[in-house]
């Protein structure tokens, strides 16, 4: 005879299926969307400059770069990097010996020269007084005419050469062309170097120039500031003084690498250091009818700027394009898409949609109470499944 359980014991599986369908059956509706707090800025019409700003560093309007007129071994240098050397100072020099050969024989040939000069000078008063008393031609005196002339060039020609070898000697020390600071070396002693190669570089005395990078959309804005005094405002790394500059060159090409432009901003006598960091201002016309707005209140939608605009009497929210005219400080300027009197989200806009309904941020609210209403529908919830739970 089959195994029949008995029946008190199918009650429980029964139950707990029947406890499961109910439970399937009564699944609690989503919780309603809370209500979120948001700050808002009702727009008033205003007017707005741009300012663009550029990093700029100092240098000297003059920087030379020094190299010695003759080849040679360098065996000496006098000046180190940021050195403040004076006019007609020794920088560098350059082993002599070979300059002084040269020299000397240059020396000899001038005094060969100019014996052979002082020959055909006697030699042609000699055979002009025997013309005169007719013991030779004509063609024999224009012949020692000819070879004393000969012999005068000779002797200028020795003469020149002996000052350039003199010249060249002098060149074995490298001296500044003007005071100001070195501020690089480019050679150590003992290197053999080529007429030319550089040593070192001196910054000269004098005015200074600020030194930047533009790109092209704005390359025909500092060509007509150009010459125009004080047209630009420099603010030297960590002052608020300002000073004032004028745009002396715009470059006429283009960076390769950067495919930017060079601008160079004099700075006249300004109390600055070569290299030092500066930020160049460059103040933009003055736009009336636009708003200001914090740039919290600006986001991206399908790549294009947008704010949230709230309607009073709903209290709901809308999306709005606007165009943007550019920044100023914390806040961004808008050019088109709002009107003075309308209210714009300015805080929580990134998780706002259409047509949310939002209440207005109050700063004495507690967040427990914000968060309430979005609470209460979770615990009833939660509460459902108990009952069969305890009739089991």
């Amino acid at each position: 005879m089959p195994f029949q359980p008995p029946l008190r014991a199918l009650r429980l599986p029964l139950a707990c299926l029947a406890v499961a369908s109910l439970w399937a059956c009564s699944r609690p509706a989503p919780a309603p969307e809370p209500v979120r707090a948001v700050r808002t800025l009702t727009l008033t019409a205003d007017s707005a400059g741009t300012t663009a700003e550029f990093a700029a560093d100092v240098r000297a309007r003059t920087e030379s770069r020094l190299g010695f007129r003759v080849g040679g071994k360098m065996t000496r240098r006098t000046a180190d990097l940021g050195d403040r050397v004076r006019a007609g100072q020794p920088l560098a020099e350059l082993d002599p010996a070979d300059l002084r050969l040269g020299q000397d024989a240059a020396r000899a040939a001038l005094r060969a020269a100019e014996a052979n000069h002082d020959l055909a000078a006697a030699e042609l008063r000699r055979y002009q007084e025997l013309k005169a008393q007719g013991f030779i031609s004509g063609v024999e005196l224009e012949r020692r005419q000819t070879t004393q002339l000969a012999a005068r060039s000779q002797l200028d020609q020795a003469r020149a050469q002996a000052s350039v070898q003199g010249n060249q000697a002098g060149y074995a020390v490298l001296t500044a062309p003007a005071a100001g600071v070195v501020t690089a070396v480019e050679a150590e002693p003992g290197a053999v170097l080529a007429a030319g190669t550089p040593v070192l570089r001196l910054a000269h005395d004098g005015p200074r120039d600020a030194v930047f990078s533009v790109p092209e959309d704005k390359l025909d804005a500092f060509r007509a500031l150009q010459g125009r005094a004080g047209a630009l405002q420099v603010r030297a790394w960590g002052s608020t003084a300002m000073l004032p500059a004028t745009v002396r060159e715009v470059a006429a090409a283009a960076d390769p690498s950067t495919r930017t432009f060079l601008v160079k901003a004099d700075l006249g006598t300004a109390n600055v250091q070569l290299g030092q960091t500066l930020t160049v201002l460059v103040a933009g016309p003055r736009r009336e009818g636009v708003a200001r707005l914090p740039l919290s209140a600006l986001f991206q939608e399908q790549g294009r700027s947008a704010v949230w605009l709230l309607d009073t009497a709903s209290m709901t929210v809308k999306l709005q394009p606007v165009a943007v005219a550019g920044a100023d400080a914390n806040t961004v300027v808008i050019a088109g898409g709002l009107s003075p009197g309308q209210t714009v989200v300015t805080a929580g806009v990134h998780t706002l949609s259409p047509g949310q309904k939002v209440k207005l941020y109050s700063p004495g609210a507690s967040p427990a109470a914000a968060s309430g209403a979005a609470a209460a529908p979770a615990v009833a919830s939660a509460a459902v499944p108990a009952a069969p739970a305890a009739s089991r």
